[in-house]
């Protein structure tokens, strides 16, 4: 007899579950967290100056290769990076 009561009592369970409502349904990710008390810091770079966006080398020259950076200059080098040169 015990063992019906423990087994009706754990069917029983999922029907006692909160339901999320229709309004809780359509808020989106963001509106569901708080997040009032975080602040916005900045954590990358305060200026681009010194990142490579992008590397292409001459597959029949090895030492010239084109260096994309991400302040917007593109650069070559034709002895192996000794010396840049700007392109643009």
């Amino acid at each position: 007899m015990k063992k019906i009561l423990y087994i009706c009592l754990l069917l029983s369970i999922p029907f006692y579950a909160q339901k999320e409502s229709e309004k809780e349904k359509k808020k989106s990710a963001l509106e569901k967290v708080n997040i009032s008390g975080l602040k916005f810091r900045s954590i990358g770079p305060a200026l681009t100056a010194g990142r490579i966006a992008d590397i292409a080398v001459n597959s029949r020259n090895p030492k010239e290769y084109y260096v994309a950076v991400a302040s917007g200059g593109v650069w070559k080098t034709t002895n192996a990076g000794n010396t840049y040169t700007p392109i643009f």
